[in-house]
């Protein structure tokens, strides 16, 4: 039997043991009786009894806090000398600082021996090129790193090459003991995928299709561009940290993405997969405290990728912060890129006819290729949940409304340098679209 135990801001949460392959999540009887206390999931929910949860939906809930690619779980492996390759093998080895606000520890260790946990912060202060240091070994696949691995082991899911680290007044920090990270840093993509588009833009690409989302009014991540010696990296504002009221310890927030809300394994993240779609996403946000807000923003932020053709909107790039008691609310909109710049025919291109959303819009029919998608379509989905399909409160015309002006205020904030083939074919791409809905 293998056993992790589960701490959240210096409560113990409860045990996941693993017992020849099966997973098994037991709630410690104290949390349940914590002012704090509230589910990992609304999959894991608490039981009659404190009975274990136990099968497939407590391991693919873990799973969900590594990254996707399987290259990247490899390399976690080759740097931590993990022993084996299994989901409990890697968190017991950077389950220390993951999504959301769960630590992941062995019995033998208290969160109270750590430096750093509690309500302190422990960190070392870190110049340009030790935080260029860092970044090359993030993409590198040797053992170990620069940075003495045994105190820096953090867990993030997603496909792309990223690290993260705590800043503090400006000041980058590598977090030491149970102090967590405020900021994740993402490297540039490079070619992507079977067409191996050229994504080499993806750090000025990411950052202007967030000041967008922001510029229409959608709750969005916080994002800066960062150049640390030759490495550029977007700098991203953790939503799932907050500082303490007097700004002496940092607080793990609770949060999951919809594929652990829904129960799905990471490998379904898209719809295609056999994942969950818009539907089943607004009908879960129809349980948040702020559920008739959460409903518009999620199809607002869909409509802005199919006009921004941002073709990477799957479950997991949706979240819900999960609140004491078990409510819920919708976190900020995240990891939204534009495949305007690489759109055409040729190498390293995509054509416009194979851009397609990462969940189907719904009529009658599931429509994922963005040129098939008709207003109608987005109409219909708004009136099956309850959102007005057309005029004054339609999202769709709140959002073609906006638009003139939203790229009016994005432009004003493009800094000296910032590449022309990124901005210019973001927002004309943005611009045709809206006049043609």
């Amino acid at each position: 039997m293998k056993r992790l135990v589960l701490w959240m801001n210096g409560e113990r949460v409860g045990a996941w043991t693993v017992t020849q392959g099966k997973d098994q999540l037991q709630y410690d009887d104290r949390w349940l009786q914590s002012p704090q206390a509230r589910p990992l999931s609304l999959t894991l929910p608490f039981t009659p009894g404190n009975q274990p949860h136990r099968g497939e939906q407590v391991g693919a809930w873990f799973d969900n806090l590594l990254p996707d690619s399987q290259r990247l779980r490899d390399r976690i492996a080759t740097r931590f000398k993990t022993k084996g390759k299994s989901t409990f093998d890697l968190l017991a080895e950077v389950g220390r600082d993951s999504v959301g606000a769960i630590r992941l520890l062995p019995e033998s260790l208290s969160p109270k021996e750590a430096p750093g946990d509690g309500q302190s912060i422990a960190a070392q202060a870190m110049n340009e090129a030790e935080v260029a240091q860092l970044l090359r070994s993030t993409a590198s696949t040797g053992p170990g790193d620069a940075l003495h691995a045994d105190d820096f082991r953090i867990s993030l899911a997603g496909a792309q090459e990223k690290t993260a680290l705590l800043q503090i007044n400006g000041q980058w920090m590598r977090p030491l003991g149970a102090t967590p990270t405020t900021h994740i840093l993402k490297l540039p993509l490079g070619l992507v995928g079977n067409l191996q588009m050229d994504m080499a833009t993806s750090v000025e690409n990411e950052w202007l299709c967030a000041q967008i989302i922001k510029a229409y009014g959608l709750p969005v991540a916080n994002c800066t561009m960062a150049q640390f010696e030759d490495i550029k990296a977007l700098a991203v504002e953790r939503f799932d940290r907050a500082w303490s009221a007097d700004r002496s310890w940092l607080i793990r927030l609770p949060q999951e993405d919809m594929c652990q809300a829904l129960g799905y394994p990471s490998h379904q993240k898209y719809e295609s997969d056999g994942g969950p779609g818009m539907d089943k996403i607004l009908n879960l946000l129809s349980g948040s405290t702020q559920a008739v807000q959460d409903k518009n923003n999620f199809i607002k932020a869909q409509f802005l990728f199919w006009l921004l053709r941002a073709s990477d909107g799957h479950a997991k790039n949706f979240s819900i912060h999960i609140k004491a008691g078990g409510s819920f609310a919708m976190t900020p909109v995240y990891d939204v890129l534009s495949v305007y710049p690489v759109l055409g025919e040729g190498p390293k291109l995509v054509s416009p006819h194979k851009v397609s959303m990462a969940m189907a819009v719904r009529g009658k029919n599931a429509h994922y290729k963005m040129r098939d998608i008709q207003p109608r379509h987005w109409r219909e989905l708004a009136k099956r949940h309850g959102i007005a399909p057309e005029g004054v409160g339609s999202p769709f015309e709140q959002v073609i409304e906006q638009t003139s002006a939203v790229i009016e205020t994005v432009q004003r904030l493009l800094p000296e340098g910032f590449p022309l083939q990124v901005s210019d074919a973001i927002l004309n791409g943005l611009a045709e679209a809206a006049r043609e809905f």
